[in-house]
């Protein structure tokens, strides 16, 4: 038995327990969860997700069973994943970013599914309306594509003689369309060269930044993607290596050694699917709830590696960071 299969079936030994105790406690509810990303580089997002549900009085093995699964970088398992969520009779889905939403809901018209969805999710048919949802989800929205042409302002903030910048993205991406647009029109309103480079495998972020360095990039835009918040460490030891200097979407990239982040709070997303999750298991329909969307944004900066890459902060970037980190 190989390492995915031990974890996949550790995995569902760790919900079947809970479900057989169920049986002889029907107060215990059991929710699955669903995400793109590896389990060992989400602890600070779920300790979100975990706060959300005790704000709404659930406790994770007190009055609540939590069954995890991770697709772990590959997408294309997400309906597999789902199904066996279904197969379990959850009592209701958290589904991390649009297309785990979508395979939830389309292995289930009746469990209550709140996701995280980075893309419109009317447009790509999550929910109906933001205010009225309809069907059997709802959630939060933090339209991060939509900042990408901001990151890009920042940098040239930061480097006003850049004229060739970088962008970084993963093309399995629900999002990947929406953000090569936004850098298709910052490129020529800004006047700029922007050399884009695909990534969905750790392999290829190393020939990603060898290319960006053969082509002398001045400076990187990393789009947003599960499997990147799950490279984090790796982008900022890659940055660091090619003294690169990289902007991200959240901060977490910054905590763990990027130059900066513009953007909504990933982990605070995590704790509003937590309390609609919450509010499903009290009998909230999600028809009935609107979807949220993340509208503060804030700009946080690494001095640190500001310093390791010899570069000063402007003036009118320093008075409108939120947070340094050192």
């Amino acid at each position: 038995m190989n390492r995915r299969d031990f974890i996949a079936l550790l995995g569902s030994t760790a919900v079947a327990w809970p479900l057989a105790a169920r049986g002889q406690q029907q107060s215990t509810p059991v929710i699955g969860f669903l995400a793109g990303a590896f389990a060992s580089a989400a602890t600070v997002t779920v300790a979100g997700f975990r706060q959300g549900l005790r704000q709404t009085g659930y406790v994770e093995g007190q009055n609540l069973h939590i069954g995890f699964r991770w697709a772990e970088g590959r997408y294309e398992r997400f309906p597999e994943l789902a199904a066996e969520l279904v197969s379990l009779n959850v009592s209701a889905i958290t589904a991390i970013s649009a297309p785990a939403a979508l395979a939830a809901i389309a292995a289930t018209r009746t469990i209550p599914i709140a996701f995280i969805s980075s893309v419109d999710p009317v447009k790509v048919g999550l929910v109906k309306s933001f205010n009225r949802p309809g069907g059997n989800a709802t959630g939060v929205a933090f339209l991060d594509s939509e900042l990408v042409g901001k990151q890009f302002e920042l940098v040239r903030e930061l480097l006003p003689k850049a004229t060739v910048l970088g962008f970084l993205v993963n093309p399995k991406s629900a999002n990947a369309e929406t953000q090569l647009a936004t850098v298709m029109d910052t490129q020529q309103a800004f006047g700029l060269q922007i050399i884009v480079q695909n990534a969905s495998t750790e392999r290829d972020l190393e020939a990603a930044f060898m290319a960006f360095a053969q082509r002398r990039v001045a400076a990187l835009v990393v789009g947003s993607d599960p499997f990147f918040y799950s490279e984090r460490a790796v982008l900022a030891a890659l940055a660091a290596q090619y003294a690169l200097p990289a902007i991200y979407y959240d901060r977490e990239y910054v905590a763990a050694g990027g130059l900066m982040s513009y953007g909504a709070s990933v982990t605070d997303a995590y704790r509003q699917a937590g309390v609609f999750t919450g509010r499903f298991l009290k009998g909230d329909k999600p028809a009935d709830l609107p979807v949220q969307q993340a509208v503060k944004v804030e700009l946080i900066v690494n001095l640190k590696t500001a310093g390791a890459l010899g570069i000063e902060m402007p003036l009118s970037l320093l008075m409108r960071i939120n947070e340094t980190i050192e």
